[in-house]
């Protein structure tokens, strides 16, 4: 008698790879969007976490540095040629792949679904703190470009507000882990870390990337709030910067027009 086969056992759960880069036909635009991350994007991020880091110097050695890059050549092409549309595509993109993509870590809850569902937040984080400091430390107000001995002030009136304060710590927080597991991202995609082991060891790179980048820009961030520069000017003349001080106003700081 003829007996029925059994079928074969149902494969295991094996989770998914946190972004499937090369499969479909968005695999240039996957790719582009990988890369943009890492150049200009990442590079401009590390090079303004060093330019905020100038604050812990004082008012006048932060001006410096916001006078010396708006006085590059071409400053305005560099700004949204390497900057404003290349994150613009990235965040675009990347909503894209957040809306499209679906949330299953209740299904497999593999360290890799999690570090995927984290890059999503922190990517609508980032972004949106992004959208709101382009407008108002760039756009609205004085303008820094022409009054660069404004810089320190216009930042410490903003962070005066303990929920703009919040804002700028969280968004700091979320921008550094968004491109520290960002790089790792790419390296993988790329073929620069092959193999687990490779990967394990470079997540430990990238772990400490994340690490530097965050007290850079927390500190940074104390230098505007902290006791060492209150009452900085409303805007320090070029001999004042040139000379590297910055006087004491007797005032206090005006909170910002949001508290």
């Amino acid at each position: 008698m003829a007996t029925a086969t059994a079928p074969p056992a149902a494969p295991p759960f094996r989770g998914v790879q946190p972004l499937r880069a090369g499969q479909g036909n968005s695999f240039l635009l996957r790719k582009l969007h990988s890369l943009s991350g890492i150049v200009p994007i990442g590079a401009f991020l590390i090079e303004h976490l060093i330019s905020n880091f100038e604050a812990l110097k004082g008012p006048a050695a932060y001006c410096a540095q916001v006078r010396f890059l708006n006085g590059l050549p071409f400053v305005r092409v560099l700004e949204w040629v390497f900057i404003f549309i290349p994150i613009l595509y990235h965040a675009l993109y990347g909503l894209y792949i957040t809306f499209r993509g679906r949330q299953n870590v209740n299904v497999y809850p593999w360290a890799g679904n999690w570090m995927y569902l984290m890059q999503r937040v922190t990517g609508l984080i980032a972004f949106a703190y992004i959208i709101q400091h382009v407008w108002r430390q760039r756009f609205a107000g004085i303008q820094l470009p022409e009054h660069p001995g404004a810089a320190f002030h216009k930042v410490q009136v903003e962070l005066s507000n303990p929920w703009m304060l919040a804002v700028y710590a969280i968004a700091m927080i979320a921008t550094c882990w968004h491109f520290s597991y960002g790089v790792w991202l790419f390296a993988a995609k790329w073929g620069i870390t092959p193999g687990d082991k490779a990967r394990k060891n470079f997540g430990y790179v990238c772990t400490a990337l994340g690490v530097v980048l965050v007290v850079i820009g927390l500190a940074s961030l104390y230098a505007f709030v902290g006791p060492n520069y209150k009452n900085a000017p409303a805007d320090l003349t070029p001999a004042q910067i040139e000379a590297g001080t910055a006087p004491t106003r007797q005032t206090t700081v005006e909170p910002s027009p949001s508290q």
